[in-house]
């Protein structure tokens, strides 16, 4: 049996039952069962990858090593294709920005859990899902993709429940979390508002606290009507947090296509979306009607400016929209072009 760093690679022949009980002792797992790490399939993931031992940079919250070969560890692991190493690779790169925060958000007693957001080229041709169920079960790629990242906060990170990990109950997003962004002739992608071309391969993460579902009310006929509902639970999510005094940051609510083209024939495009939460998310006021004692008044919006709330289309069919509350201990999206592997 090789051994990576630590990491055990077993013989294709390999028992499966007792190669999960090692992998449990060994705890190098999620409480899911794992893919058997075999030398072949490690291989396989590494084929044609530059410099796989290279360390990149030391991962907190206990300075891990990251190093391809042992992130390709993981993405056997969680099951993933080779195609798919790069992806997993250039998300965890994204984490390690300073405005991100990844050492608060993996150590934190709160339920932060980092989401992928998956752009353009790369999404269709991986079959990472922006349809129906996008942040649900269905979609191989999106479930072994989000768990190959989570994989390797655990295993390379050393974010381990009770170690690392300090969450007082976390979430199912810290199994995996990831989905795509869909194309929108209504307004531009969060790809492109970043400063980047349409259409180019690139992933963002995101520190999410959990996942609220919101729908419009008295028949959702008006933009008004669509968006109220989002305004207050951004709102509430930051009194729900104990409104604590940070800085204003971003929101990031989740549009189904039907949704953004029945504020498009209003005229409400990006802008006008964005303004509109902004000027409404109103946390004094929700303050004020909550009449919540010990609470001390909040004198913030629910972001920085307009610009820092984030509408994104994905989903399928239907009005339910999904804000994705952002940590509240502080943390900023960050999007990543997709690293080539292939250059040292």
């Amino acid at each position: 049996m090789r051994d990576l760093c630590g990491f055990p690679l077993y013989p294709g022949s390999a028992d499966w039952t007792a190669v999960q009980g090692e992998l449990e002792a060994l705890e190098l797992g999620d409480g899911l069962p794992l893919v058997i790490p075999s030398a072949a399939r490690l291989d396989a993931m590494l084929a044609g990858v530059a410099a796989p031992q290279r360390v990149h940079a030391l991962l907190p919250p206990l300075a891990g090593e990251l190093r391809i070969d042992t992130l390709a560890y993981q993405c056997v692991l969680a099951g993933c294709r080779p195609a798919e190493l790069p992806v997993v690779f250039s998300a965890v790169k994204a984490c390690l920005h300073a405005d991100f925060n990844l050492l608060g958000i993996l150590t934190t007693t709160g339920t932060a859990a980092v989401a992928v957001l998956v752009h353009g080229a790369i999404a269709a041709t991986l079959g990472v899902s922006s349809s129906s169920n996008c942040l649900g079960p269905g979609a191989r790629a999106n479930a072994c993709i989000g768990r190959a990242v989570s994989l390797v906060l655990r295993n390379i990170a050393g974010a381990k429940q009770g170690v690392g990990d300090m969450a007082t109950m976390g979430q199912p997003g810290k199994f995996s979390f990831c989905f795509a962004e869909s194309e929108s002739a209504n307004f531009p992608s969060l790809l492109e508002r970043q400063g980047f071309e349409a259409g180019q391969s690139a992933v963002t993460v995101l520190g999410v606290s959990g996942t609220a579902e919101v729908l419009p009310i008295a028949g959702g006929v008006t933009p008004q009507q669509i968006l109220a509902p989002v305004a207050l639970a951004m709102g509430a999510a930051v009194l729900m947090c104990g409104a604590r005094e940070h800085e204003p940051t971003q929101q990031v609510v989740l549009l189904p296509p039907e949704l953004v083209q029945q504020l498009a024939a209003h005229d409400f495009g990006l802008a006008e979306i964005q303004s509109y939460l902004y000027q409404n998310a109103d946390v004094r006021a929700l303050l004020k009607a909550s009449r919540l004692p010990g609470v001390q008044a909040v004198s913030r919006a629910v972001a920085a400016s307009a610009a820092d709330i984030h509408p994104l289309q994905t989903g399928g069919p239907g009005v339910k929209m999904t804000v994705l509350p952002l940590w509240s201990g502080g943390t900023r999206p960050q999007t990543r072009l997709i690293d080539d592997l292939s250059v040292g």
